[in-house]
């Protein structure tokens, strides 16, 4: 066997292993239905505002929200991520939706952790609902720092067409961006 089909078969393994990593994490959405999905979602944005009081403001002045109460995360040498969540507009569910990610480079690791989308204008929203697949890029802006803090809704934030706040976070994993994330609509 010749080093370069070798090599092949490691990477190949390895992707794998991360994908099989990620899935064996399970989320603890589970398959429940959208029962399950609100009460995660609840209990989500409770602990947001409470660990996070300013955040209450840029979802009073929000169109609608996106709510992923976890999201599992692991890596070696190639990634992956999925979580189950649900959008509301009005403090109404209205839709529900996974979210995926894969990722390549140096990484090792798994972490878990919630996020929520802030669609501060009608058209950032309305673009997200009518997407087959909307993805987060690197404009995205975020309201909750590396160091834990959280910005109020002051006029910059909240002109800004999708705001994005990351926490919760658990595992050995470095880093929890949202770019390059996908979401689709599901039925749970």
């Amino acid at each position: 066997m010749s080093n370069q089909t070798y090599t092949r078969r490691i990477v190949t393994l390895g992707a794998l292993s991360a994908l099989g990593v990620t899935a064996a994490c399970g989320n603890g959405v589970g398959g429940r239905g959208s029962a399950m999905i609100d009460a995660r979602v609840d209990a989500t944005l409770a602990e947001m505002y409470r660990s996070y009081p300013n955040t209450r403001q840029l979802a009073e002045k929000a169109n609608g929200m996106l709510v992923m109460p976890l999201v599992t995360e692991a890596g070696l040498g190639f990634g992956g991520a999925y979580g189950r969540g649900a959008l509301r507009v009005n403090d109404v569910t209205v839709d529900y939706y996974s979210v995926t990610k894969a990722s390549g480079g140096l990484q090792i690791g798994a972490q878990q952790y919630a996020h929520v989308l802030f669609f501060m204008t009608e058209p950032a929203l309305r673009e997200f609902r009518r997407s087959p697949g909307w993805a987060a890029g690197a404009g995205l802006e975020y309201v909750i720092s590396d160091k834990g803090d959280s910005v109020s809704a002051d006029t910059t934030t909240v002109m800004a067409p999708v705001l994005a706040a990351v926490f919760g976070r658990a595992g050995l994993r470095i880093g929890a961006t949202l770019e390059g994330t996908k979401y689709s609509r599901i039925i749970p």
